[in-house]
């Protein structure tokens, strides 16, 4: 049976390998035949052949948006490094719990070790710590604990209020929420003419919710919004946060990645005066899903909120270079994610990864280009971190008929196979919007997209005049 296993395994990452070199299709829904069919496999009966089974989970799989293909723009997309899922087989194959020091000195120490890296590369200083968690939105999380837990006494969080801009991640409002915050304690603040939180309202705002006698304990910068990768001014927020005495979190899901950048990392000057940071590695760092990483300014701070004991856990009693990471988060049974980054790092090195970035940035730069060579293409946000937003805005549509024709100008893209743009909506309108971050997408890629994407939308616009 094992030989069985381990052949089945071979098997299969040989066919992700194939599947990584195809790349047919961008996306794929399943049908809801399909997916009814696929419910009725998920209950087990009598034991199959290994292969078999392998076969079928090509099969589902194959139902899915390949978020690492080169010409998928949507969100923020994934184009997880091969050196990734090495580093993922060899964090599941070893199967460290990476909870305790004892459990898992050796993962503990890279993670330990990498932490204190990232964190000197953003700037903060040594008495920085942080952990490995799921993503952004556990990070935020975590982050937004320790504001609650340093700025807020329990008996008065009830007039606790917390500041984001319109752009600010939803994961944010949901780790507030998360935290037993209400909706009326989340402060939503405007934006300037650059998408970024706008200084002077943020003032207003606090102003005001202390002379109706609430408690403002912490603002959420982005650095790197969703919708248009713009950079919150970083150094303002954090002096406006000194003199009013909140908690700066940092929301650098996306954006601080730029920090390890070869040429751009000087646009993420400031994020070392963040309290608590957020950073996804599986975006920007081409890590697979489930590697994110929090860091925070004083590491004592995610013990005091976090350590509990148990007279199970006694036996693995840490310090300060010793630590046990379920004392520094929420997870107690947690994987070495660290390790598939290290991998990584380890076989790139620090410059092919800064150049790697770079890369987003300069697609992002053609793209924006490309589409100023076109006649009616109007750019909403220009490049910035590898994001670009634009409509198509043909004479003689009004602004319902442009809406309409921009989301099927994305449709008939994803619908053809060419690319997949997606849509969001800024300044009430619908606009494409492409997120360039993939290291195997070259200019002549974009042009060639940028092309096709006018053809189209050339002819959906006749359509509608028609």
């Amino acid at each position: 049976m094992n030989d069985d296993i381990w052949g089945a395994a071979r098997e299969a990452l040989d066919r992700i390998a194939a599947d990584r070199t195809r790349r047919e299709t961008i996306v794929s829904i399943a049908s809801p035949d399909e997916a009814a069919a696929f419910r009725a496999l998920a209950a087990p009966g009598a034991g199959r052949a290994v292969a078999e089974v392998v076969g079928d989970a090509e099969r589902i799989f194959a139902h899915r948006v390949r978020m690492d293909h080169p010409r998928f723009y949507g969100f923020i997309p994934s184009p997880a490094s091969p050196l990734s899922l090495v580093g993922e087989l060899l964090a599941s194959g070893y199967n460290a719990h990476a909870g305790s020091w004892m459990q898992s000195s050796g993962p503990a120490a890279i993670e330990q070790g990498l932490i204190a890296w990232l964190a000197e590369r953003a700037g903060l200083p040594e008495s920085a710590g942080g952990l490995f968690v799921s993503g952004g939105s556990m990070a935020n999380l975590t982050g937004l604990m320790l504001a609650r837990d340093r700025m807020l006494p329990p008996e008065e969080r009830h007039r606790g209020v917390a500041y984001v801009s319109t752009q600010t991640h939803s994961s944010v409002a949901k780790g507030l929420g998360v935290l037993g915050f209400l909706p009326e304690q989340i402060r939503k603040v405007a934006v300037d003419a650059e998408r970024r939180l706008d200084i002077a309202a943020l003032g207003e705002a606090i102003a005001a919710d202390r002379a109706a006698g609430r408690l403002p304990f912490a603002v959420v910068a982005s650095c790197g919004t969703t919708n248009t990768g713009s950079i919150d001014d970083l150094h303002a927020i954090a002096d406006l946060a000194a003199r009013e005495r909140l908690w700066l979190h940092v929301d650098g899901a996306y954006g601080a990645s730029v920090a390890l950048s070869g040429r751009h990392r000087a646009l993420v000057d400031g994020l070392g005066r963040a309290d608590s940071l957020s950073w996804d590695a599986h975006k920007w760092l081409f890590q697979t899903y489930g590697c994110g990483m929090v860091l925070v300014r004083e590491r004592r701070h995610l013990l005091e909120s976090f350590a509990t004991s148990a007279e199970y856990l006694q036996d693995a009693a840490a310090g300060d270079e010793t630590p046990n990471f379920w004392d520094y988060g929420v997870e107690l049974t947690r994987p070495a994610r660290a390790m598939k980054l290290w991998f990584t790092l380890q076989v790139m090195g620090e410059r092919a990864i800064g150049d790697a970035i770079d890369h987003g940035f300069m697609l992002a730069e053609t793209l924006e280009a490309a589409l100023g060579e076109r006649p009616h293409w109007r750019i909403v946000s220009p490049a910035r971190l590898g994001i670009v937003t634009f409509r198509y805005e043909p004479p003689g549509h009004d602004g319902s008929e442009l809406d309409t024709l921009n989301t099927a100008i994305a449709r008939r893209m994803i619908d053809d196979n060419v690319a997949a743009p997606l849509t969001t909506r800024l300044d009430d309108a619908v606009v494409l919007r492409a997120c360039t971050i993939s290291p195997d997408a070259t200019a002549d890629d974009i042009r060639a997209m940028v092309a096709e994407l006018d053809t189209r939308a050339q002819a959906i616009a006749a359509a509608i005049r028609a």
